[in-house]
């Protein structure tokens, strides 16, 4: 089974927000064996544009799992938080 990744690239636009927002995620993703890889603010484009600043890029062990996560109630109900709080773009990839 491949390990699958969740890429986030994200616009803060409400601080507080997005610091409520990041407090509830993880609890979202202990069920499916998720682990937050790391988080990070852009400090260099060295080849082409992003329109992010920030980043954040989470393991999980399948894209069943991704799907499953992403679905489930308990992360469904963040997402009204996380759109008043950031510009994300959210992005699977299996390895």
């Amino acid at each position: 089974m491949s390990d699958a990744y969740v890429v986030g690239h994200i616009t803060v636009k409400n601080a507080d927000k997005w610091a409520e927002y990041r407090g509830k995620v993880p609890q979202t993703l202990a069920p499916w064996g998720a682990e937050l890889v790391f988080r990070g603010q852009q400090v260099a484009a060295l080849a082409g544009e992003s329109s992010h600043s920030d980043i954040v890029v989470i393991r999980f062990p399948s894209v069943a799992a991704v799907n499953d996560w992403f679905s489930s109630p308990a992360y469904q109900a963040l997402i009204p938080l996380r759109e008043q709080a950031a510009d994300v773009l959210l992005l699977a990839y299996e390895s």
